[in-house]
Formats: C-alpha cells, sequence, structure tokens
C-alpha cells in the first residue's frame, strides 16, 4: 500500500496549516506513519485516499457521520436548499422547520438555537447558566474528554497555554457515577456553582442512580443541568441520553450525528433559560449565539433529512446490532489469541473504543499505533470501533478478520518486542504539554 501523494500533501499541508489539519484528533500525530493522510472521498462506511487506497471506516468524522458518507437522501436534500441560496439578510424557512423538527425528539426541550459545531453551543449552556444564576464556577465530569475549545474546559487539560487565571479558577472536577464528589463541590463553593456539565453517558452508562442523584443535586443547589448530547444524541436515542435514561436537563448540547456529518449543533433546552437569550423578557440581555453561518440554510435541511431516516428507519438499533457484532467477532479473536491481558474492546455497542496494552499490562500508545498500522494495512481505518449505518454484515466480518491479522502480529511484538514490528514513532495523547 503507497502513501506517496498523501505524503506530498502533508508537506504542504504543515506550511499552511498550523498542525497540518483543523482538528487535533485527526492530525498525523494520532495516526501512525504508514497510514492515509488524506481521505479523497468516502460512500457508506468506505474511503478512498488520495493515493486510490479503498478502506473500511469506523469513527467517521469524529463519530459525526452516523448514516454513512454521501448519504443520498441527506445530500440530495441539502443540495436542493443550496440551490436556493445560503446565506440571506433574514431568516430563513428551513431554519423554522429543522428547530420544529428538533424539538419534536427532544421533549423536555422547548427552544433551539443553531450553531456550527459543539464547543460553541456548551459554551453558550454556560454563559445562559451564568447569566440565570448570576455565578461563575462550572462543575465538569473529569471522565468525560471533551466539552470545548474554550477556556472554561481547556483550562483542565494539560494544553491550558494561554489560557487565563480566572478559567483555571473556575473548573470544578467530579467524578462520573459519584455524586458524591458532586455534592462535595457544591459544599465547597456554596452558591458558586452555575452549572453541572456531563455526557449522560461515555465509557460507561450510569449506575445506582447516578443522573437521577445529578438533577436532584442541581435542583436543590440552584444550579443548570446540562447534558452533552454530542454523541449519545441519535446513537442511544432518537432522544438522546436523556430520553433513554430518562432524565431530564434543564439544557442540553447537540452536534456530530445531527446533520450526518455537515456543519450544525445546537443548543436546546427549557424556554424560560431560552428565552433569556432572546426578545421577550424584561431581564438584562444575553448575548447568547449569534454566528454568520449558524443557520445556514443547506445544512439545516441535512439535518432534517438526516432526523426523517431516523423517524423512518431503526438507525439506532442498526447502531446497537452492529457494535455488537463487531464487539463478539473481535473478542472471539482476542480469545483465541490469548491477549485478554493486553487488548479490549469497550464502551457501549455503538460508541465502542479498543484498550492497548503492553507486556506488562500497562495501558500503551505505541502498541494503540501498532495495532492501528495493521488494521490499516489490513484496509481499515479504525481510532475506535465506532459503527455507522452503513457498515454492512460484510463489513463487520472483515474488520473482524483484519483484526485477527493485526492482533497476531501485537501479539509477536508483545514477545519479541515492538521495535521490530512498529514503523515510524508512537501516536501521542492531544492533551500534552509538550509537541
Amino acid at each position: 500500500m503507497q502513501f506517496d501523494k498523501s505524503r506530498q500533501l502533508q508537506k504542504t499541508a504543515h506550511q499552511l496549516i498550523p498542525g497540518g489539519c483543523h482538528t487535533y484528533a485527526k492530525g498525523d500525530d494520532q495516526f501512525p506513519l504508514e497510514s492515509p493522510g488524506f481521505i479523497a472521498r468516502g460512500k457508506g462506511c468506505h474511503v478512498w485516499d488520495v493515493d486510490g487506497n479503498e478502506f473500511i471506516e469506523y469513527g467517521s468524522g469524529l463519530r459525526s457521520v452516523t448514516l454513512g458518507h454521501a448519504y443520498d437522501s441527506v445530500v440530495e436534500a441539502a443540495h436542493r436548499q443550496m440551490l436556493l441560496g445560503n446565506n440571506y439578510s433574514r431568516p430563513a424557512p428551513v431554519e423554522v422547520a429543522c428547530a420544529e423538527k428538533l424539538l419534536s425528539f427532544i421533549p423536555a426541550a422547548e427552544q433551539v438555537k443553531f450553531a456550527k459545531d459543539g464547543s460553541t453551543v456548551t459554551t453558550a449552556a454556560v454563559k445562559l447558566a451564568r447569566a440565570h444564576t448570576g455565578r461563575d464556577r462550572v462543575a465538569l465530569c473529569s471522565d468525560h474528554p471533551f466539552f470545548s475549545y474554550n477556556d472554561w474546559f481547556i483550562a483542565t487539560t494539560d494544553v491550558d497555554s494561554g489560557v487565563g487565571v480566572s478559567s483555571r479558577e473556575e473548573a470544578l472536577l467530579f467524578r462520573y457515577n459519584d455524586a458524591a464528589s458532586l455534592d462535595a463541590l457544591f459544599d465547597a463553593y456554596p452558591d458558586e456553582i452555575a452549572c453541572v456539565i456531563l455526557e449522560p453517558a461515555r465509557n460507561e452508562e450510569p449506575e445506582n442512580g447516578f443522573l437521577e442523584s445529578v438533577r436532584d443535586i442541581c435542583t436543590r443547589r440552584g444550579a443548570i443541568l446540562v447534558f452533552d448530547e454530542m454523541i449519545t444524541g441519535f446513537r442511544l436515542h432518537n432522544g438522546g441520553g436523556q430520553a433513554y435514561f430518562g432524565v431530564t436537563p434543564d439544557l442540553s448540547a447537540w452536534g456530530k450525528a445531527l446533520a450526518n456529518g455537515f456543519s450544525l449543533s445546537a443548543l436546546a433546552g427549557r424556554r424560560d433559560l431560552m428565552e433569556v437569550g432572546g426578545l421577550f423578557h424584561s431581564r438584562e440581555r444575553v448575548f447568547l449565539l449569534s454566528t454568520t453561518h449558524g443557520a445556514e440554510n443547506h445544512s439545516l435541511a441535512a439535518a432534517i433529512a438526516t432526523m426523517e431516516v431516523y423517524e423512518t428507519e431503526d438507525v439506532v438499533g442498526t447502531l446497537a446490532r452492529q457494535g455488537e457484532r463487531l464487539r463478539s467477532g473481535v473478542n472471539q479473536v482476542i480469545q483465541a489469541s490469548g491477549l485478554g491481558d493486553h487488548f479490549s474492546v469497550q464502551g457501549m455497542a455503538s460508541n465502542m473504543y479498543f484498550v492497548t496494552r503492553d507486556p506488562e499490562g500497562v495501558s500503551s500508545q505505541p502498541y494503540r499505533t501498532l495495532f492501528l498500522q495493521e488494521l490499516i494495512r489490513r484496509g481499515v481505518i479504525a481510532p475506535s470501533f465506532v459503527v455507522n449505518y452503513s457498515h454492512a454484515d460484510e463489513d463487520i466480518d472483515r474488520t473482524v478478520e483484519a483484526c485477527a491479522g493485526a492482533l497476531q502480529v501485537y501479539k509477536a511484538a508483545l514477545e519479541n518486542g515492538i521495535e521490530g514490528y512498529l514503523v515510524g514513532d508512537s501516536v501521542k495523547p492531544v492533551y500534552r504539554r509538550f509537541n
């Protein structure tokens, strides 16, 4: 497998773009040396790089493509809308239509505001909570890896260069499935916490009424509960994690799968909260969200078409079934190869990931790199094991075969040393203080 065109384009990209791309998770430091640098096109769950190599792809678009690349009805809806123009001096009817459609999926939400990325709407949720409560501090779940590229969250990571002192002081951390750790923050900072933000579920599901406890704590302590539904939305349930687990937040942030990869995000919530950013109140105005391209017409049309597929077809059920098919197949390979102490598949069926460990059983980035490298050599790109609606049984079964081959190399590296098998440098964590 050759990557000559990718190599040349990578050199040019790093001259023009800091990091060589626009999303850190897609960077060259996140993939093996022997991997495609640029994807030219995709259809369903298959992609082709600039050198013409074909791959089965997982985790498409950082989990944003849940139906599949170039999904016909979505692309056609966006194209029809695009022919009418994308942006006017007044709102377009498609804005109202998309708002109605999304709110029909989220029974507890009464108003919605659109933007282009998840960071924008989670940050808007924090601003709204601060305005409503008159408080500044934010309680974040430390077990959930990303909420925003803005300072209120980045202050909690190792990549906090350039973040102001106030942001570092205002961010507070609690643990998932540990309601006592959240309650302790409210004891330590009484009447100072504006909101609590977490994903309804990530790598594990709530236990012992955890989400209900969080809801109760926020209600008793006068804080706003925000669910980040970027991943749980349109994967766990058509109505997101809040519908799946039956716990209602005050505000929720949506994106990724909302428009099957088209750029669209949304902040949804109670009318009395959302309207603080509107015109029909006598309080101080809140500059909530005002983005030039937030209601770009073709993305809204794509979102409506995406939601129509969810209404008429069992997308969520298919994601769960295909995820379980993949998990079962890979687990059989792991058992057969005796690698249970060194490689595992974890997470919910529609949002799985794999864990790689070295000979001592310690979580290992070099062995992750080796596994990625060997999958790519066998025609699979899988930074995670996140399926989309277009993964057919044949794709899953081919992926299991690729994993079998990759894990044989993995086993040999465990026995003989990784140096003889890994080409190039190891991948690195995104959150690191130095390159």
